[in-house]
């Protein structure tokens, strides 16, 4: 018997998943809470197999109390049941720990098929939503692969290219000489550059000189 925890502010939508776990001979609903902050709690307490987690709740985000929820019940698998349909929050599901993620508007059989899932040791992501994730990650490597610097660096960079020493940099960007000094030598290896010349004309041809 799969023992399941649901986290959701609404009692409306506790009710439902209860019944909806209930009438499967595998599932049992043992317990519900309305605040992460008595998710927590009641994971503590219970034990739970898997804990049917919502994102927003009135004190504080599903998300944020993953890894909470894992260190208080190790055992437990964290299946996130959300409205967000945005890749980023399945991404951001994961990292934090979860073992899966589905939509609130999904179809009774979907949502027991992946509590199954993620109960056996599996991961499970609304398929719609998996596509568009990989699509996601996708378009994010294209981005660094055209443009491998990160903001910090591109100001950096901007800041080299107009003349500026590692001295004047720090002070105007409120960071270390020693950062400075990093953020340049990552930005000639990156770019694969070996001198201020290079540096300045991939900054013309950039048009960060532009600003």
């Amino acid at each position: 018997m799969t023992r399941v925890l649901i986290v959701d502010d609404h009692a409306v939508v506790r009710a439902g998943l209860k019944l909806l776990l209930d009438a499967e001979e595998d599932l049992e609903a043992v317990g519900e809470a309305g605040s992460a902050r008595e998710g927590i709690f009641e994971a503590r307490s219970l034990k739970p197999d898997v804990i049917l987690l919502d994102v927003v709740m009135p004190d504080q985000s599903g998300l944020e109390i993953v890894p909470q929820l894992l260190h208080e019940t190790p055992e437990a698998k964290v299946l996130v049941l959300s409205m967000q349909d945005e890749p980023s929050y399945v991404r951001q599901a994961f990292e934090a720990g979860a073992s899966g993620y589905v939509l609130k508007e999904a179809a009774d059989a979907e949502l027991v098929a992946a509590i199954r899932e993620v109960a056996q040791g599996g991961r499970y992501v609304n398929p719609e939503l998996g596509v568009r994730l990989v699509a996601a990650e996708s378009e994010e490597r294209r981005r660094a692969e055209a443009d491998p610097l990160s903001d910090r660096e591109r100001e950096v960079l901007r800041l080299l290219a107009l003349g500026h020493t590692n001295q004047e940099i720090a002070k105007q960007l409120y960071i270390s000489v020693r950062t400075a000094e990093t953020h340049r030598a990552h930005i000639m290896q990156k770019l694969h550059l070996s001198s201020r010349a290079e540096l300045v004309r991939y900054a013309l041809d950039q048009g960060l000189l532009e600003e």
